[in-house]
């Protein structure tokens, strides 16, 4: 097999097993991946919090460390006002970054799916919208299309679409991206080599496009805020 073919296999999208219902639905890898991965979150959060003590050590320093700078991060953005948003998008940010690094234990990224990304766009966008109804009615929400003026109208409901066509194809171009690269490495150099690419790719990348994905979300959460603080 070719090093085209070979690529063109690894990047079709598998199909991991059929239910026996209405003819047959397809499950997709990246689905049982994605529910691989939170099982293992639901598992390492009973964990962690378990037996949580008063003077943090050990394993509840790291997890501690991990939540204040998750916290600190997404509130420089969101400000006070965005505590409210924390579970969702610190939820968000630790599964789209282990989704994207779960090519160093052999799985296929989740995320390299772009019905996946799609979705996580989709997430995201709507519940900027609900952000915007809640701080200001749903007649304030409507109106903040017309501004600053009325002519500005139609491109602020395109940005209904583009937002998330962008959050969306951003994620899915630059995982897939990176995969693609890392495949290519594996086909063409010996066994070891690969190691060093996998680490800068799967780690360092799959975790900037993590903080990436969820600092734009923030930023559009907060320029919802913003208008109506204004």
């Amino acid at each position: 097999m070719s090093v085209a073919e070979e690529l063109q296999e690894a990047l079709e999208c598998r199909t991991a097993f059929v239910i026996p219902i209405f003819g047959g639905i397809p499950v997709p890898e990246s689905c049982v991946v994605t529910w691989g991965i939170m099982a293992v979150l639901v598992i390492a959060s009973i964990i962690f919090v378990r037996r949580l003590k008063k003077v943090p050590t050990g394993s509840q320093c790291l997890v501690e460390m991990l939540v204040e700078w998750m916290n600190k991060f997404i509130l420089d953005t969101l400000g006070p006002k965005g505590k409210k948003y924390l579970p969702f998008l610190e939820t968000m940010l630790i599964y789209i970054g282990i989704s994207n690094m779960v090519g160093l234990f052999g799985f296929r990224p989740p995320t390299k799916d772009i019905g996946v990304t799609a979705a996580l766009a989709l997430i995201s966008i709507v519940l900027v919208q609900v952000c915007g109804i809640k701080e200001k009615g749903f007649k304030g929400w409507l109106h903040s299309f017309i501004e600053p003026m009325p002519l500005m109208a139609f491109m602020n409901i395109l940005e209904l679409g583009i937002k998330p066509l962008s959050l969306c194809m951003r994620l899915f171009g630059n995982v897939l991206g990176a995969f693609v690269i890392m495949e290519l490495v594996t086909m063409l150099l010996p066994v070891g080599l690969p190691l060093p690419f996998s680490l800068i790719l799967d780690v360092g990348d799959g975790l900037l496009q993590a903080y990436v994905f969820v600092f734009l979300t923030s930023l559009y959460i907060s320029e919802a805020i913003e208008e109506e603080e204004n």
